[in-house]
C-alpha cells in the first residue's frame, strides 16, 4: 500500500527556513523499517503516524532521528499535528491530541497576526537533574568558563528527553560554541546528558527575547535549526532560577542563524497555583509531497 510522505519547516518565517520534518503517512511499517527510512531522509526527525489508529481526534505517532527512535520532540509534534490538520484530519479541528510514549500532547491551532494558524502544545512537566561545572562544560564547547553566564546553573533536565541547559553570556560565545563529544565524554561518564542547549539573552533581531543553539549526537555531532523540546525545558529553567525575574513569560526565540535556518520559537511559561505551565508554539510551511516508493 502507499505511504504518503509530507516535508515540513517549523518554526519558519517562510518556506525554507525554521526546521525541516518529514511526516510518513501509512499503517504496517516495522521498527526497523521506520527507523531505515528516517536514516534515508536524514531530517533531525522522521515522524510516522497511523491514520487508521485515531479515535476523537487522537493520533498515535512515532519520533525517529537518523540514529534512533526518540520520545518527544517539540518540532515533530508542531509538525506532525499540522500534516494531520491539514491532510488526515477527516475535518478542519482547533485541537489534535497525539499518542506518545511520554504520555498524550495536546496540540492547539490559534490564529496569528498574519492571518496563519499556529500550533501549540503544551510540554509535560520537567524534573531537575545534576547540575555541572563551567569549566569542563566550557572546554567541551570550545570555550572559556569566563563565556558562561554565572547568575544561574548548567543543569540537565528531563521531560521525555534529558537536555543539558548552558546559559552563555552573549552572542559572541554562542556563536562561537561547537561541541566536542570527546571532551565531553567525561561529563557524560558522570550522567550528563549529550543534547546541549546553550542560550543568552541577546536577540539579532530587536523584535526577539533570546538566542539559542542546540546540539545532538546522530552519527557525529549535528545542530538543529530549532527545538521545541529545548524550548520548552528552557521555560521552565527560567521559572525555576527566576532567571528574567518575572513569572510569566512570552518570549521569541532566535535559532538556526549558524546553520543558515533562521528559526523564532515562541515560548510561554508561568507559575499557576504552584505548577509550571509551559508552552511551545511556531509557524509551519509545507514543502514537499508525494509517497514512498
Amino acid at each position: 500500500m502507499p505511504y504518503s510522505l509530507f516535508a515540513v519547516d517549523v518554526f519558519a518565517d517562510g518556506a525554507y527556513t525554521g526546521n525541516p520534518l518529514a511526516v510518513v503517512i501509512g499503517s504496517g511499517l516495522s521498527d526497523e523499517l521506520m527507523q531505515r527510512i528516517a536514516a534515508e531522509i536524514n531530517y533531525s526527525e522522521t515522524t510516522f503516524v497511523d491514520p487508521g489508529g485515531q479515535s476523537e481526534n487522537r493520533y498515535g505517532i512515532r519520533m525517529f532521528t537518523p540514529a534512533r527512535e526518540v520520545a518527544f520532540a517539540g518540532h515533530p509534534i508542531l509538525g506532525t499535528a499540522w500534516v494531520i490538520r491539514q491532510y488526515v484530519a477527516p475535518k478542519t479541528v482547533n485541537e489534535i491530541m497525539l499518542r506518545l510514549s511520554v504520555g498524550e500532547i495536546p496540540v492547539r491551532f490559534e490564529r496569528s497576526s498574519d492571518g496563519r494558524d499556529a500550533p501549540w502544545f503544551r510540554a509535560p512537566e520537567a524534573t531537575f537533574g545534576s547540575s555541572y561545572p563551567r569549566e569542563p562544560v566550557a572546554r567541551a564547547l570550545g570555550l572559556s568558563p569566563g563565556d558562561i553566564e554565572t547568575t544561574s546553573p548548567i543543569q540537565a533536565l528531563v521531560a521525555g528527553v534529558s537536555v543539558l541547559i548552558v546559559p552563555l553570556r552573549g552572542l559572541d560565545a554562542l556563536r562561537r560554541c561547537r561541541l566536542d563529544l570527546n571532551a565531553f565524554a567525561p561529563l557524560a561518564a558522570q550522567g550528563a546528558p549529550s543534547l546541549v542547549y546553550l542560550f543568552c539573552r541577546q536577540a539579532l533581531h530587536p523584535a526577539n527575547d533570546l538566542s539559542a543553539r542546540f546540539f545532538f549526537e546522530a552519527y557525529g555531532v549535528r545542530e538543529d535549526p530549532a527545538t521545541g523540546n529545548g524550548a520548552a525545558l528552557l521555560g521552565a529553567y527560567l521559572l525555576q532560577h527566576a532567571v528574567l525575574g518575572v513569572t510569566d513569560l512570552s518570549l521569541r526565540i532566535e535559532q538556526g542563524h549558524e546553520v543558515r535556518r533562521p528559526s523564532l520559537v515562541m515560548l510561554r511559561a508561568r507559575m499557576s497555583g504552584g505548577v509550571r505551565e509551559v508552552s511551545v508554539g511556531g509557524h509551519v510551511y509545507p514543502t514537499i509531497k508525494g509517497e514512498l516508493l
